[in-house]
Order: C-alpha cells, then structure tokens, then sequence
C-alpha cells in the first residue's frame, strides 16, 4: 500500500496484486485508511472479489457501504468496461456512481487524478 497525495486528498493506493477484496476485508481496509489518514480508498479491479461486479451479491453494496458510513470514498480503478457489458444493472450502478461523490469507477490513475483535482 502507498499513500499519494492528489489535490486536497490522501489517497491509500492498493497494488494490483494481493489477496481478493470482499466484504470480510472492508473493515481492515477502513483501518488502513484511517492508520494513514486516507479519505480516499483507490482499489485495482483485479483485486475485489468477482461478487462485487455481481450487484444481487450485495458485495459491492455492503463494501461501499462500509466506507462511506466511515467518510472514505471508494475508487475502483481499472477497466469495466467488460463486466459493465454484461450486467445492465451494473453499468447503471457503474454510471450513477460516477455522478455521485463517494463511489466512483475510474479507468486509470490519470482519470483518478483529473477527477479528484479537479
């Protein structure tokens, strides 16, 4: 894990390796971020569990969840647009999620820049 500073916000930067993400891990990701005074979480697709791309699972539901309830902002890095095309609801989670503040799906950390800089 690293720590970026990206304009006004301190970002816990995930590798794209490790161990798979889902709910039971929400909470020590929390901690994480709160151990380096992070506000934003930025986690690499390939790390979250299948499920999350499977919204009945409630996977991606419950982990987003559990951030924003604790003021952290989820950011999913990495190219969707795979699962989106398989899953209406997920693009439309996907798509409203982006016009929100605190869940966003971001292609690369360029875009991830642009959009907490900006």
């Amino acid at each position: 894990m690293q720590v970026e500073v990206i304009g006004d916000h301190r970002v816990l930067v995930l590798p794209g390796s490790g161990p798979s993400l889902g709910v039971a891990q929400a909470t020590d990701l929390i901690g994480d971020a709160w151990g380096y005074d992070a506000s934003v979480v930025a986690v690499p697709i390939e790390r979250l569990d299948p499920a999350f791309f499977q919204l009945r699972s409630g996977v991606a539901g419950e982990i987003a969840q559990k951030l924003v309830n604790y003021h952290l902002h989820l950011v999913v890095v990495g190219d969707v647009s795979e699962q989106v095309a398989a899953s209406e609801s997920l693009r439309a989670y996907v798509t409203e999620s982006n016009r929100g503040r605190h869940v966003w799906f971001v292609a690369n950390d360029d875009e991830l820049t642009r959009r907490l800089a900006g």
